[in-house]
């Protein structure tokens, strides 16, 4: 049994650093907000080393900006690096969908409609926690024929920064009811194998998106416009 419990607290980084980054992600720990060791710690009652751990790999991930024991921030993006985001998606998103469509089996079809199914379920329940990992999901099996698994992980690691704005536009900006109709429109366009039309599609997705978030991003954050 206490073998059990040294494996347990040596996961204790990963639980902490998973529900951190789920409380940036849902917008708890909203853009800008100081971060500090010593109340985490207190927070999730344990010592200041995983805690530190966890902020380590949050850091990495882009969520957080950190320096050791001299505190830090959530991560808040400028308006052009939020673009820029979503400049990133349309061009690594078109070419692994121009990619994928010729190589698309039943499977890859059935796998795409298996997470538009839990995406409808999302939506209905108005489980804003689950919108943004659905999202890169459905997107992800999209692109799964692709074969280009190194442009893939590039991919995650844009996407969890576009993470909270995805559920931003969906749940404060009522998105919902135009991304259904889109993304079953990109499927199937894609099982026709109407590649150009699919791409075209998803890059008005991707922009339409990023135009509507940045101009809400930039009424909220008057006058200061950054």
């Amino acid at each position: 049994m206490s073998g059990k419990r040294v494996i347990a607290k040596q996961s204790l980084p990963d639980v902490i650093a998973n529900d951190l980054r789920e409380r940036i992600l849902s917008g708890e720990l909203a853009e800008g907000e100081t971060i500090r060791q010593e109340a985490l710690a207190e927070e999730y009652n344990v010592s200041r080393m995983p805690i530190r751990e966890a902020l380590k790999r949050l850091s990495a991930e882009g969520l957080v900006q950190w320096a050791n024991n001299r505190g830090g921030s959530v991560t808040k993006h400028s308006l052009e690096e939020i673009g820029e985001i979503f400049d990133l998606r349309c061009l690594i998103e078109e070419d692994l969908f121009r990619r994928s469509i010729p190589n698309m089996t039943p499977q890859h079809i059935a796998n795409c409609e298996r997470v538009l199914v839990e995406m409808e379920t999302s939506y209905d329940g108005n489980d804003v926690g689950t919108w943004g990992a659905l999202n890169h999901r459905y997107h992800s099996a999209l692109y799964a024929a692709s074969g280009r698994y190194l442009t893939c992980e590039v991919l995650d690691r844009i996407s969890l920064q576009s993470d909270r704005y995805v559920r931003m536009h969906l749940s404060v900006m009522k998105q919902r009811a135009p991304a259904k109709k889109e993304h079953q429109e990109l499927l199937e366009l894609a099982k026709s194998g109407q590649t150009d039309e699919a791409c075209q599609l998803l890059v008005r997705h991707i922009q339409r998106t990023k135009d509507q978030l940045l101009e809400m991003i930039a009424s909220r954050r008057a006058p200061d416009r950054t």
